[in-house]
């Protein structure tokens, strides 16, 4: 069996999670600001996403779903998952985004992965705490793709794709490093790097990793 892992915000969608929940609490511009920071590697990540729950404390249940149903997988991201599992592989999301957004994302298109590692933003009377929980805080997703290969006795190929710094980890673990539109401080990082989802289902196809 191999594995891909795929980063979410910025990979497998193109919607940025914690800017969508800010502009329901009028920060997104403060968000933003934070968010290009952490994955141009300037400030580390654990740091950026404590900074970023911050600016969400009092924000509604509700409205925080909002911003979760304005989640999007990117076009072509649920024909390539599909395609992946129907050809055995194990599909992962490694994620410093929220469980929520993920699920309402894959569920909108009816696709499902096998695994999702995401951080969750507790809530507490009916309103967003400011803080966030989760494995991939101060975890880092070497250790998360890691832990799945070694469960899974993953003996196949171990891929992984993603575009920000917090994705660093999991591409120099990963056998096959491939970067989505990558930043600039993670390209060299990068084995090769793509610029759609067509072009990464080509890309895995050449591979034998999916069948003509």
């Amino acid at each position: 069996m191999s594995i891909v892992a795929f980063d979410f915000d910025g990979t497998l969608s193109d919607s940025e999670m914690t800017v969508l929940l800010g502009e329901q609490r009028s920060v997104a511009d403060e968000m933003a600001a934070i968010t290009e920071r952490a994955m141009n590697d300037e400030i580390d990540y654990a740091t950026s996403l404590r900074e970023r729950a911050a600016l969400l404390e009092g924000l509604s249940v509700a409205d925080a779903q909002q911003a979760f149903d304005a989640v999007y997988l990117r076009e072509g991201s649920a024909d390539l998952i599909t395609a992946l599992r129907d050809a055995g592989v194990h599909v992962a999301i490694l994620t410093g985004g929220f469980e929520r957004g993920v699920e309402r994302a894959l569920e909108r298109e009816n696709v499902t992965v096998d695994t999702i590692v995401a951080n969750r933003l507790p809530v507490e009377n009916g309103e967003l705490t400011g803080t966030v929980e989760g494995p991939l805080i101060e975890g880092t997703k070497d250790d998360a793709l890691d832990d799945l290969v070694r469960e899974l006795d993953i003996t196949g190929d171990t891929i992984a794709v993603g575009d920000g710094a917090n994705d660093l980890p999991m591409l120099e673990f990963a056998a096959s490093a491939i970067g989505y539109e990558p930043k600039p401080a993670v390209e060299p990082a990068c084995d090769v790097t793509v610029s759609s989802m067509a072009e990464l289902q080509e890309l895995l196809t050449a591979r034998d990793i999916l069948s003509v």
